[in-house]
């Protein structure tokens, strides 16, 4: 996993001291992503291009006090203002502000007079009270003269750990920033304004992390339990077919069909299931609904189901290991009894749509339902679900994400164009590949149709969610413009391969890439 691990901002504080106290200096770390700033800043730019650099008072400062001496050097035009007073620098933002040779200029909007290029190191991702004063007046100069802005750490007043704008933020062409991502950087709508991400390798050791719940006695490591949606970080869980599977060793998944009239939602999931690469599936069908269904399957197996006591007696079936409940299949008290059976079973429930609306205004009975069962289920709510079964939960995405697994006991995939994965143990993992092509009906009953065609192959419920999301916004990348969700299902094949091939020769590592996933807006 390392490389794909996302630091909030005190964590990040917490693993440059932890690599200062092991030996590394500070000055040298600022030498490093100043340099990097200075680099990124050279490909936006002509020769002897006019740079402007607004420093702040602190460590994003420093930075950039060290990338425009790099840039002075190497022959641009760099004009250095700072907001505060020179005096009051500390510590290494002190010291990089003695190197630089020339004058330091007003903090005003008139500094930015003729610029090619603003290089913004005011406040970086710890940033957590609106931006006022001059600096306010200095983030709307840039929106309003259009000037390029290459950010530094993240651009200023965005919450690092949120991406929430305190007050106004710029929106910079790129932004540089060290040794790993910040929640801010991959979640709306602080993603939309970083534009492309490059992050910068600046010397500090990848032995400062150690993962969630791996963190040995006595240990100086910082426990990590936030990560950047890849298959590396989930794919070691999922597996792959062996020569000696067959078809109930590679998992039965149960999808429940909505009544007649409302079947195409079912449909969909199973089929993505099947193409996910369960051995099995078989679509629960309402009496009402068989001969609808029977028209349009091959592949995906049909049985009536026709109430909660009928999937009860499926799902005592030891072979069937995943069980799909919400799409099309209405809001009563029919689909509580579904989602009861579907939890007291031996099988992962994969709870999405209706399963999760039924429960509005009485969570808790669903809270017991899962508590009471044998294996942790997912739950697939897009923002308006989240509300109906909680209410009260009003912050952040990742905070609310994290609060309803904790309170549910369910993994939670709160969907979205930056879908949050959340493990009621606190584990979370944020996605960045999902096109806004995914904007179309029946889509999200397809990503259901993914988790539970994981989860039928024994893929923990956390992996399964997490590795759904991607393959999900991978399929839908793949197929671009004019994406219908029956296509993303028919795509799953070919995203596969490319992805076992890719993994297969990729030795670079993280800390020399760009974040290409999130560079388009």
């Amino acid at each position: 996993m390392h490389g794909f691990e996302l630091l909030s901002p005190a964590e990040m504080a917490l693993a440059d001291r932890i690599a200062i106290e092991g030996g590394i200096a500070g000055e040298a770390l600022m030498e490093e992503a100043g340099r990097a700033v200075a680099d990124e800043a050279r490909r936006l730019t002509a020769p002897g291009a006019r740079i402007v650099v607004l420093c702040g008072p602190g460590n994003n400062g420093g930075d950039g006090f060290v990338a425009a001496r790099h840039l002075a050097r190497l022959g641009a035009r760099v004009t250095v203002a700072l907001a505060g007073e020179r005096r009051a620098l500390k510590g290494d933002a002190a010291l990089m502000a003695g190197r630089w040779p020339g004058p330091i200029a007003a903090f005003t909007p008139a500094v930015l007079d003729g610029a090619d290029l603003a290089i913004d190191a005011i406040f970086g991702a710890g940033l957590a009270r609106p931006l006022e004063g001059a600096v306010a007046e200095m983030v709307a100069a840039l929106a309003r003269m259009k000037v390029p802005v290459l950010a530094v750490d993240m651009p200023s007043g965005l919450n690092g750990a949120t991406g929430g704008v305190l007050g106004g933020a710029p929106e910079a062409v790129s932004t540089v920033t060290f040794f790993r991502l910040k929640p801010g950087h991959v979640l709306y709508p602080g993603r939309g304004l970083c534009g492309r991400i490059v992050l910068a390798d600046i010397g500090i050791p990848a032995r400062v992390l150690s993962p969630a719940g791996d963190r040995p006695a006595g240990s100086t490591a910082l426990s990590v339990s936030t990560w950047l949606n890849d298959p590396e970080v989930w794919s070691a869980a999922l597996g792959c077919p062996g020569p000696a599977d067959h078809k109930y060793r590679r998992g039965h998944a149960v999808v429940l069909s909505g009544p007649a009239g409302r079947t195409g939602a079912g449909r969909l999931a199973a089929r993505a299931a099947l193409r996910a690469g369960a051995g099995l599936v078989t679509l629960a069908s309402p009496p009402d609904a068989l001969a609808e269904n029977a028209a349009s399957l091959t592949a995906v197996m049909l049985a009536e189901v026709a109430d909660g006591a009928g999937l009860a007696a499926r799902l005592a079936d030891q072979r069937v290991t995943a069980v799909l409940a919400g799409p099309g299949g209405g809001v009563d008290q029919r689909m509580r009894g579904l989602v009861a059976a579907a939890l007291a079973s031996t099988a992962t429930a994969v709870l999405d749509a209706d399963a999760l609306t039924s429960f509005e205004g009485d969570p808790e009975t669903l809270w017991r339902a899962i508590a009471a069962g044998r294996r942790t289920p997912v739950m697939t709510p897009h923002e308006g679900e989240l509300r109906r079964l909680f209410p009260d939960l009003a912050a952040d995405r990742l905070v609310r994400a994290r609060a309803a697994a904790a309170r549910s006991g369910a993994v939670v995939v709160l969907k979205g164009a930056d879908s949050v994965i959340a493990a009621p143990d606190g584990r979370a993992i944020i996605n960045a590949n999902a096109p806004p092509t995914l904007a179309t009906a029946g889509s999200g009953d397809v990503l259901a149709g993914i988790v539970a065609g994981l989860a039928a192959q024994s893929a923990p419920a956390f992996e399964a969610a997490a590795a759904a999301v991607w393959l999900h916004g991978a399929a839908a990348a793949r197929l671009g413009r004019g994406l219908i969700a029956e296509d993303l299902g028919e795509a799953l094949p070919g995203v596969l391969a490319n992805m076992a091939a890719a993994r297969s020769r990729s030795d670079a590592p993280w800390t020399f890439r760009v974040c290409s996933a999130i560079a388009s807006r």
